[in-house]
């Protein structure tokens, strides 16, 4: 009962915050939404991947824009098949949940979410995964455009060194 309660109350949660994100737009208006050319996610993808293997790891790196869908994927040459819906559910995480809870990684994500019994429901929903990996792509002005996910080091702690590594070479282009 318990736990039904708590997965009522994070949906609850998390669509008033969706709610009041649509409540934003006037009717009849376009909603603009900005995101990473595809040749940008490529290159953070690829540097991520790049980084982990100069540290000796092979690792796959995904990127999803702001509607959560994958916008590129590079695999390092000897990466397990699971590190491919890992990477991608990395960057999902970070991007939807990094929005809604302003956090700009899934540790930090993590840590949240032992904080508040509300958000322990939350790693029920399908493509969500509260592991270390993932990246918040943000702006200079804090508006979040993406995700990146990396899978497939030795431990999500490295993943997400290589992914924050990426971004942080990057983040420059993202305006």
């Amino acid at each position: 009962m318990r736990v039904l309660v708590r997965n009522i109350i994070a949906v609850s949660s998390l669509s008033g915050v969706l709610v009041s994100m649509s409540a934003l737009a006037a009717p009849g208006q376009l909603i603009n939404s900005q995101k990473l050319p595809w040749q940008m996610a490529e290159k953070l993808a690829a540097e991520a991947v790049q980084i982990c293997a100069a540290k000796g790891y092979s690792v796959t790196a995904s990127v999803v824009d702001p509607s959560g869908h994958q916008q590129a994927v590079i695999k390092g040459d000897t990466v397990p098949l699971q590190s491919l819906s890992v990477s991608y559910r990395k960057a999902y995480t970070a991007f939807s949940y990094g929005q809604a809870f302003n956090k700009d990684t899934t540790s930090e994500l993590m840590a949240a979410k032992l904080d508040g019994p509300a958000n322990g429901a939350l790693n029920t929903v399908p493509e969500v995964l509260f592991i270390p990996g993932g990246v918040t792509l943000r702006k200079a002005d804090h508006q979040v455009i993406g995700g990146l996910g990396v899978s497939g080091a030795p431990g999500g702690d490295k993943d997400e060194a290589c992914a924050l590594e990426a971004v942080n070479k990057y983040r420059a282009s993202f305006e």
